[in-house]
């Protein structure tokens, strides 16, 4: 089985940088803590391209990565973002 990455550009507008970045650092920090099957999860902010927030996840497979997407944790998170951004694009990619 290979592994699941995923790619995830956000477009967050301007007001709601500094609230958006803390909370995608709690989702990393506690999916890689409470889920066995993700294996990095990591924020990057570009430097030449404000309002843009990237997100790479890897998961161990497609187990892990529907295990993933079922949380309640990030539904909850989803929820909370939906207001801070403008646009949200999504590359799901064979690791």
């Amino acid at each position: 089985m290979s592994r699941i990455a995923l790619v995830v550009e956000y477009d967050v507008k301007p007001e709601h940088m500094a609230a958006f970045k803390a909370l995608m650092q709690g989702h990393a920090r506690a999916t890689l803590a409470e889920e066995e099957g993700c294996v990095a999860f990591e924020l990057l902010t570009p430097r030449d391209m404000p309002g843009k927030m990237f997100l790479y996840e890897c998961y161990a497979d497609e187990a892990a990565f529907a295990a993933h997407n079922a949380t309640a944790r990030l539904a909850e998170t989803r929820a909370k973002y939906k207001d801070m951004l403008s646009d949200r694009r999504i590359a799901i990619c064979d690791a």
